[in-house]
């Protein structure tokens, strides 16, 4: 007999929203078999870790507690590229890691974005305005 509870959690799990309580290994294995044909290898090789590093991850012989932000972050960007939809936050909750805010690129990236919508006029004020905080500063 199916439990409703459950089968209703499982569903929206997988319409990208966190699992609760899923550790690293969990959420890679998940992750790992939305994508057939890829494997933890191509994982490594993709993000940059090396292969014995995330086979420990995924069979829970080494901590991912102290795992480097720019390690996770490649993740998600490998699993995005193969069209899979995750986030930083649930990688990073995953490994017990504090979620930080946006890195330095997304908040450049958003900056560029915004800019480019403004009239021509506004973004000469922009610049301005960011020069002065500049010059405030290096006061400062």
């Amino acid at each position: 007999m199916t439990n409703p509870q459950r089968a209703s959690r499982d569903t929206e799990a997988d319409h990208g929203r966190p699992h609760r309580d899923e550790d690293l290994a969990a959420l890679l294995e998940r992750l790992l078999a939305q994508v057939p044909g890829r494997t933890q290898k191509d994982l490594a090789s993709a993000a940059g870790i090396s292969y014995p590093t995330l086979n420990a991850w995924m069979n829970r012989t080494r901590g991912t507690s102290r795992i480097a932000p720019e390690k996770l972050r490649a993740m998600v960007d490998v699993f995005r590229g193969w069209g899979v939809r995750t986030t930083p936050r649930e990688f990073f909750e995953a490994a017990g890691r504090p979620v930080p805010g946006p890195s330095a690129d997304e908040r450049e990236a958003r900056l560029l974005m915004l800019y480019r919508q403004l009239p021509e006029a506004r973004q000469r004020a922009l610049l301005r305005d960011a020069e002065m905080m500049l010059q405030v500063s290096r006061i400062t």
